[in-house]
Parts: C-alpha cells; structure tokens; sequence
C-alpha cells in the first residue's frame, strides 16, 4: 500500500512540475512574441480554460496527497523527512505561490476589458501581469522541482532494505 501511495503523489507531484515547466520553458516564450493584445487576451483564454477538472485534480491532489503521504510514512526515518521537506516546498513554492501571486494576477486579468481599453491601459496591464506573473511561475517550477525530486528520493530511500 506505501509503494502504491507514493506513485499516485509523485505522479501528481510530477504532472504539475511538468505543466509549470512547459509554460517556463515554452508557452511564456511563445506568448512573449505577441502583441500586447494578442498576449492579454491568449492569457486570458488560458486562465479560463485551465480551471477544469484534470488540472485540479492534479494540482489539488498533489496539494493533498503529499500531507497525507508525509503523515502515513512518520516513521520512516529519511523517507519521512524528505516527504515532509517535499511537502513545505510545495504548499509554500507551488501551493501558495500559486494562491497567494499567480490567482490575484489571473483575476486582475480577467477583469481587465481589453476591448473598451486604450493601447497604453493595455501595454500597462501587460507590463504589470507578465513580468510579475512568468517570475512567479518560474517560482513554482524550480519549487515543483524541488518537491519531485525529494518524493523520488523518498521512494528510492523506501525501496531500500
């Protein structure tokens, strides 16, 4: 039952490192090359269309499954410890980050109406919402990271007799 725990979060863990990974190494860059407007309004279709089922089960489920995975495996000398250190780095680098920076810049966004905005509100609202926003995400992805490759150590450490 432990092995089969620590698959189910270190997938989840590792399906949200590689989604911030990919926006870090390739989506912020494409969007980079737009126009200010072409960028809000991309940015604003993605916010919307990434709060879906799949992306929540993932990111919640990583958000969930590494407290409950630290507290079964308590005893576990080294493995526990580097559950517990995976999990502080992600509620606090991924998990909070993501709360506490990323969602206030999304809403921000998507309360922003690009249509009835003049160019310089746009370049503005771009300038404000993308330097800020893409230093966060790169944040969460040297944080997810970090959380996989200890949940990996600790199903290595597991394995060891």
């Amino acid at each position: 039952m432990t092995t089969v725990i620590l698959i189910i979060t270190s997938t989840l863990t590792a399906l949200i490192a590689g989604l911030f990974y990919a926006y870090s190494c390739s989506v912020i860059l494409g969007l980079g090359k737009l126009s200010d407007t072409e960028y809000l309004k991309a940015m604003q279709s993605i916010n919307r269309e990434i709060l879906n089922p799949v992306f929540f089960m993932s990111f919640m489920g990583a958000a969930i499954m590494l407290p409950v995975t630290t507290f079964l495996l308590r005893g576990q000398g080294s493995v526990f410890v580097l559950l517990l250190i995976a999990t502080l780095v992600y509620l606090v680098g991924v998990f909070g980050v993501t709360v506490v920076g990323n969602v206030p810049l999304n809403d921000q966004l998507g309360n922003f109406d690009i249509v009835n905005s003049s160019a310089e509100a746009i370049k503005q609202m771009r300038k404000t919402f993308e330097i800020r926003w893409n230093m966060l995400n790169h944040v969460r992805t040297i944080c997810n990271t970090l959380s996989i490759i200890l949940v990996i150590c600790a199903c290595i450490w597991n394995r060891t007799p």
